[in-house]
């Protein structure tokens, strides 16, 4: 099998870490190790109990505490920068290891946008799976280099959702 592709999903809508999730789920069932990492979020995900309890995926949280990006205080902005800076050095050891065939970056658009995680640290992991590793990275407005090196982009679109009309995120749909 030809391996090594980068995949995008990105957009507005829901479901981008549900499809992420899918894919981990789907390349663990045909015999894949999966790394899936995920940066920004607190690690409290429904999906992400499951993904734990699937035996070729391994899961890593950067588990942010320090709330939404336009609320931290300038030392919370650095020590999450740092959380996500160690996150992308242990997966370019982990690719270069080729312990898995398959790394999920869930809500890296936002740490790269915001200046949260280091850019030429992303653009070389990038470059490092080429050819070898399968490298998922979801989340909103990509920068033009990271489509630039994708493969596959999949955008998701809102067209209604319940928040709209004040409806909180619900366990189990999205969380």
């Amino acid at each position: 099998m030809e391996t090594g592709f980068v995949h995008i999903y990105h957009g507005e809508g829901k479901g981008k870490t549900t499809a992420a999730v899918g894919l981990a789920v789907r390349a663990a069932g045909a015999g894949m190790h999966v790394l899936f990492v995920q940066l920004m979020k607190n690690g409290a995900s429904s999906e992400l109990a499951v993904l734990r309890g699937i035996d070729k995926i391994e899961v890593h949280t950067i588990k942010n505490t320090y709330g939404f990006t336009w609320n931290m205080r300038d030392d919370d902005r650095i020590k999450l920068r740092a959380k996500n800076d160690r996150a992308v050095r242990a997966l370019i050891k982990a690719v270069k290891e080729e312990t898995h065939q398959m790394v999920v970056i869930d809500e890296l658009m936002a740490a790269y946008q915001g200046g949260f995680v280091d850019k030429e640290a992303v653009l070389s992991l990038i470059q490092l799976c080429k050819g070898t590793t399968e490298l998922v990275l979801t989340g909103r407005n990509p920068a033009k280099e990271l489509l630039e090196r994708a493969d596959y982009i999949t955008q998701l679109r809102n067209e209604r959702h319940p928040y709209e009309k004040g409806i909180d995120a619900r366990a189990g749909i999205e969380l």
